[in-house]
């Protein structure tokens, strides 16, 4: 690990967040979470930066591929936004963010750290990699619990290529950690924190996680449809969103990674 000096960390993560902002990628209020969550990162050392601006990159980069294809699949279903939000944010990067900022200073054992905070964005790693690639270069969609089809981009439907892109992203940020000069046991635990804990963003998705109807009966997550007018309250509890589902599910790879390491840890 080489440190990055303290004046140096504590600006690195608001120019970068400036950075995504002028670039569209984030909203006013994205930025500010970002730019915080850069910038604990930066504190705890260059490895954590490599592992961060990892899952940033590749989110962004997949996020494109094949836009007009995912956009026309999932148009009655999710909102087109292009810039991420705050919420988004947070639910992603703040557990790694804690985990970094526990671990620079000493208040949690640095390799328990490293492997709860790695294992949180592992699984959004992994998460958004089934998505985005799930709705590019996957079929119809099947509820992970019920099995039955479901139409593209409602939370709780995998795929084939999507479980393929979620252990993916998950192996990738795993052997990052090794090549960081992280311990085998913490990059198996992350990886295994990570495909889990997208897996429980999938379960808490068919099941629990809010869903809307618009005026012709299509079920969707969006609060207004495509002609602008407003959707009701159909399943799952009112307050479990998308956003809400995703911080829950990074706070199952960082448990999942802790217990996987504590097994395997001589």
């Amino acid at each position: 690990m080489s440190t990055i000096p303290f004046p140096a960390a504590l600006a690195a993560g608001p120019l970068v967040a400036l950075a995504a902002w002028r670039a569209g990628l984030l909203d006013a209020r994205a930025s500010l979470a970002a730019a915080v969550i850069g910038s604990a990162a930066a504190v705890a050392g260059t490895d954590w930066v490599a592992l961060l601006l990892t899952f940033f990159g590749t989110s962004v980069a997949l996020g494109r591929a094949g836009r007009a294809r995912k956009q026309a699949r999932t148009a009655a279903v999710l909102d087109d936004e292009r810039a991420r939000t705050a919420r988004q944010v947070v639910a992603n990067g703040a557990l790694f963010a804690t985990g970094a900022v526990l671990g620079v200073t000493g208040l949690v054992p640095l390799p328990l750290a490293r492997t709860g905070a790695l294992g949180a964005l592992a699984a959004a790693t992994a998460d958004t990699w089934a998505t985005e690639i799930g709705l590019w270069l996957g079929g119809m969609p099947r509820s992970v619990v019920t099995g039955r089809p479901l139409a593209p981009g409602l939370s709780g439907g995998v795929t084939i290529a999507g479980t393929l892109g979620s252990v993916g992203g998950a192996a990738l940020l795993g052997a990052l950690a090794l090549a960081c000069g992280w311990s085998r046991p913490v990059a198996i635990a992350v990886t295994v924190g990570g495909v889990l804990g997208s897996l429980a963003d999938s379960l808490l998705g068919a099941s629990l996680q809010a869903r809307r109807r618009a005026a012709d009966g299509t079920i969707t997550e969006r609060a207004r449809d495509v002609h602008g007018a407003a959707t009701m309250h159909a399943t799952g509890l009112r307050w479990l969103d998308n956003d809400v589902v995703n911080f829950a599910a990074t706070g199952t790879g960082a448990v999942v990674a802790l217990a996987t390491f504590a097994l395997l840890r001589p």
